[in-house]
């Protein structure tokens, strides 16, 4: 009984099952049959309206198109500025209106006249009002391309476009020369008195009416201007004539001994001017005493920051030959970092003797020995705080007989809460034999630019003076206005001697003036014959001042004068 109920199950199981799996695959079937009944019928084509080139183009697309595919469909092109409205890839809707605007350009060239300018030059050389044309002015020609944007051949610009502009000619400047000769009275002058007036060199020789233009390269910027031993050649620099970034300016020498033809110019072995292949000269250069083609000069590297430099504070020399051949450069003191606010730069003068130059920086004054390049501290300065784009760096004058150096020395009140911002400053003789340092002079201000005199006769033996710069409001030196004071060199006779009581001061101003190399004629200035002069650099101009009395005399006029060597 037990195992037949068994079996019985079993087989009703099986039936149910089989039963299960046919009605399971009516169902499916029946899911299948349905599925393919409900198939998306096809969709309908789109009509669309596409305008192009003047025409109107009706269109048959599938629905789903897109701008690009109607065009494909028209077998039309896209040039490269072409465009459509709707873009390329708009999706169509049946109805759509499709434009392709066709857009094209055209390029005009117009010629325009520059004008030229008009330049006047002032010539001491001619009477006052007196005009010569020197150049004749011719104007220049520019060509402006201008853009004109058309669709569908109708413009869209509006005002033309110019899209480029070739100077194709440069104007030349008309240049005329006008007189400023003034009626000043002539005076009569020991030595030559060398002068730098608006880029250009001039020389008085013998009396202030006797002068002349030695050298008219126009470009000079006086940073350096120095004569050789026998005064036949001019060192100087000039200013970079392109705008590289890498040049500020370079030095050249100059034959002025009037043997050759004074006109600027290089490359030909016959031209007097030569360049030395030195850029970047700001703070000295010289020549090697008793030489003629010997220069020694100290380098910077420019900068887009203020003051346009960083001081290399070093001493080269070179040799040149009169057709612009130098030697390579020897290295005298190598580059160093120059002190406290060394960037700005160490200012070198050489001394009576050949084998010492003097240097003065931000934070010590004292002695570089040229056989080696040792640099000998002889006085510490204060270094002044300017809080400005500049450092300040004492003036400095060797004693003519070599045994003193005069300079400005930085003093600091007692009991000061900022040292650095004192506004002391102490015309200071260092003695170099030892002595003590002397402070000569108190509250100078601190452009007093100390200038000693040749060694001179007088009854007690040879001796010599210090012209200097007095600042008329010490404790504002920075902006005071300024005059030339007198004395001996151990400070007695100190007197004011220019500009005269009435005026207001002068400008300082590093080179504001030159000893004359011997004394002023009997009678000239009231000199009593032994009685040197001054020559000074005020307003712009020229004076000759006799540093005994104070006596002046004005002898340029035009205001751009800038420096001056009197040998």
């Amino acid at each position: 009984m037990t195992r037949r109920f068994f079996f019985t199950r079993q087989h009703d199981e099986r039936r149910n099952f089989h039963a299960f799996r046919c009605l399971a695959a009516g169902i499916l079937a029946l899911l299948l049959l349905s599925a393919c009944s409900q198939a998306a019928p096809t969709q309908a084509p789109i009509k669309i309206e596409l305008t192009a080139d003047g025409q109107v183009i009706p269109l048959e697309l599938p629905a789903g198109s897109t701008v690009a595919q109607a065009l494909d469909r028209a077998d039309l092109t896209l040039a490269e500025l072409d465009r459509t409205e709707p873009p390329v890839y708009t999706v169509l809707g049946d109805g759509a209106r499709v434009r392709l605007v066709r857009v094209h350009e055209e390029f005009e060239v117009e010629q325009v006249v520059i004008p030229f300018e008009q330049q006047t030059m002032r010539n001491e050389s001619l009477p006052v009002d007196v005009e010569m044309l020197i150049q004749r002015g011719k104007n220049g020609l520019q060509e402006i391309t201008y853009r004109r944007v058309y669709e569908d051949g109708v413009e869209v610009s509006g005002e033309p476009v110019p899209v480029k502009a070739v100077i194709v000619q440069e104007p030349q400047p008309e240049i005329r020369m006008i007189g400023v000769q003034t009626p000043f009275a002539p005076v009569d002058l020991p030595g030559r008195l060398y002068y730098l007036r608006d880029g250009n060199v001039w020389v008085i020789e013998r009396s202030s009416a006797d002068r002349s233009a030695i050298l008219t390269a126009g470009n000079l910027d006086g940073r350096v201007l120095s004569l050789s031993g026998d005064g036949d050649w001019l060192l100087f620099t000039r200013l970079a004539e392109t705008d590289d970034d890498e040049q500020i300016n370079e030095l050249w020498a100059a034959d002025i001994s009037g043997e050759g033809e004074l006109e600027p110019g290089a490359g030909r072995p016959e031209q007097p001017m030569a360049s030395l292949g030195v850029k970047n000269v700001t703070q000295f250069a010289d020549f090697v005493p008793n030489t003629n083609n010997k220069v020694i000069f100290s380098t910077v590297e420019p900068r887009q920051a203020a003051p346009g430099w960083q001081a290399n504070n070093d001493l080269q020399q070179l040799t040149f030959s009169p057709n612009g051949w130098t030697t390579q450069w020897t290295e005298v003191m190598e580059p160093n970092a120059g002190g406290i606010y060394g960037w700005w730069g160490t200012s070198f003068l050489w001394g009576p003797d050949p084998r010492y130059l003097a240097y003065a920086r931000a934070d010590s004054v004292g002695i570089v020995d040229y056989r080696t390049g040792v640099m000998t501290a002889t006085l510490n300065i204060l270094p002044l705080q300017t809080g400005r784009d500049w450092a300040w760096v004492p003036g400095l004058t060797w004693g003519p007989d070599g045994k003193a150096l005069y300079t400005i020395d930085h003093i600091a009140p007692e009991g000061s809460l900022s040292p650095e911002e004192s506004q002391v400053f102490d015309l200071t003789a260092v003695l170099l034999d030892g002595g003590p340092t002397l402070h000569m002079v108190s509250q100078t201000g601190m452009f007093a630019y100390p200038l000693a005199s040749p060694l001179q006769q007088t009854p007690a033996g040879m001796d010599y003076q210090l012209a200097f710069l007095q600042a008329l409001f010490p404790d504002q030196s920075e902006t005071s206005r300024y005059r030339v004071y007198v004395m001996d060199r151990d400070g007695s006779n100190r007197r004011a001697v220019f500009p005269p009581g009435e005026n207001s001061g002068m400008e300082p101003q590093q080179y504001w003036g030159a000893w004359s190399p011997a004394p002023l004629a009997e009678g000239v200035l009231g000199s009593r014959g032994s009685d040197y002069g001054l020559a000074v650099i005020y307003q712009g101009n020229l004076w000759i001042v006799n540093a005994a009395n104070g006596e002046s005399v004005q002898i340029t006029g035009d205001g751009l004068t800038t420096r001056a060597l009197w040998r």
